[in-house]
């Protein structure tokens, strides 16, 4: 008992100190560590999946784009100046719940890449990127209170 809580702590840790390598420089100080919470090391690397592309060494992985990385970059650049301080934070932190619900095991998660890519029809499809990322959000609160996705 005593070394399954012992990994699950490191499994933990080590996913919170290496989220913030691979989230961009333009969200770090939104992505907050206190709220990575990592089920196993392949949690961590469909997390790191999400924001980077990037597969690594996983089975039955595609790399690709758009990561959450590149939308977040998009996001801010589309929006009007007086927009982006409220469109950065609310993109980054959406992007972090987004992703650490997708990367979750299948039977246990309840954003799937089908909900990935609605996420993305909602935020291309409205000119206003602040009226987009808040359609995403009302999503995203209505997906996680369903039942785990297969």
């Amino acid at each position: 008992m005593w070394r399954g809580l012992v990994l699950a702590a490191l499994l933990g840790l080590a996913g919170q100190a290496r989220a913030q390598a691979y989230v961009t420089p333009i969200c770090r100080a939104y992505v907050s560590d206190a709220n990575l919470r990592f089920d196993s090391a392949e949690h961590v690397r469909w997390y790191k999946r999400f924001w980077t592309g990037q597969c690594g060494q996983m089975l039955a992985c595609l790399p690709g784009s758009p990561t959450w990385n590149d939308i977040a970059a998009r996001l801010v650049a589309r929006g009007a100046p007086a927009q982006r301080p409220a469109l950065l934070p609310t993109a980054c932190g959406l992007g972090q719940r987004i992703g650490l619900e997708w990367s979750r095991e299948h039977g246990v998660r309840r954003i799937t890449t089908a909900d990935l890519r609605r996420y993305r029809t909602l935020l291309e499809g409205d000119a206003d990127p602040v009226r987009g990322l808040a359609r995403v959000e009302s999503a995203v609160e209505a997906d996680l209170k369903r039942p785990p996705q297969r």
